[in-house]
């Protein structure tokens, strides 16, 4: 199992993304998108109701502690594709109880929610890190205390074991870098490769690797997240937005060279029959 924490800003455009996707070009794409989602309510705490009045409550309790900027926590758990379906509606739910428990925000407004847009079951459990009191869930040392949860509910539960980060492992455990090769990014890089090959431009790249399963975010720069959630900025893999232009640039140089190549021998084969 994987998990991620984000910490954020607006319930609002955190709680639309889990209920509707990301915003797309049309109302048709968008259904599409909505579709996709399969986005499903299993567990309230503290709250209750659709997207909007969720919206209403949790702002109203982000209210009392105004000087609080980031007061959403939004974590991510995806399970293995060998453990898909090996969990019910109530497990899920009792694993998200338990996450609460360990980051202090049990007695806070959060909502589990279920997503099947992926060959991934994966949870998301957005949550008011501002409690009834006014006072705010601590989320420091976020990622090592994830990695520990994370290892503590696949032995709980007899969930196929994922490595935690080297720098959350004893000394004696840990993987020299040398030898750790991060398998997401070098797929990510199969598939970016690909895509300049097979792409005119970034409209059509976008396009390319949504169909291999990633999700893009294109402004300033591009950011790519695969189906288990896992995010990466073009920049992190050596493919950043103006690399990745200046790649579809040469390769339609290369193209319109090999064209005018080919067009130039086509003709000089004519002229040397013509002669003949």
């Amino acid at each position: 199992m994987i998990g991620k924490i984000i910490v954020g800003k607006s319930f609002r455009g955190c709680l639309s993304y889990l209920f509707e996707g990301r915003l797309q070009e049309s109302k048709e794409m968008q259904d599409l998108e909505l579709a996709k989602k399969q986005a499903e309510v299993i567990a309230f705490n503290q709250c209750f109701g659709n997207k909007k009045e969720l919206i209403k409550q949790f702002n109203e309790v982000r209210n009392l502690n105004t000087k609080q900027s980031r007061p959403v926590f939004h974590a991510t758990l995806s399970f293995a594709h060998n453990d898909a379906g090996k969990l019910d509606k109530q497990q899920k739910t009792d694993i998200a109880t338990e996450l609460a428990k360990s980051f202090k925000f049990e007695d806070n407004q959060y909502v589990v929610i279920s997503h099947a847009d992926t060959k991934h079951e994966h949870l998301h459990i957005v949550a008011n890190r501002i409690g009834f009191d006014g006072k705010t869930a601590n989320d420091s040392n976020s990622y090592k205390r994830m990695a520990n949860f994370c290892r503590q509910i696949e032995q709980a539960y007899q969930l196929m074991p994922v490595l935690s980060p080297n720098k959350f492992l004893k000394p004696e455990h840990r993987v020299p870098q040398s030898r750790r090769i991060d398998q997401r990014k070098e797929l990510l890089k199969q598939h970016l490769r690909s895509a300049i090959q097979k792409c005119s431009n970034i409209r059509q790249l976008k396009q390319y690797m949504e169909q291999q399963g990633y999700s893009v975010e294109l402004g300033r720069g591009i950011a790519f997240t695969d189906r288990q959630q896992v995010r990466f900025k073009g920049s992190q893999v050596g493919y950043a937005l103006l690399d990745i232009g200046k790649k579809l640039q040469l390769r339609q140089k290369q193209l319109l060279e090999t064209e005018r190549m080919e067009k130039q021998r086509k003709s000089e084969k004519h002229e040397r029959g013509l002669s003949l």
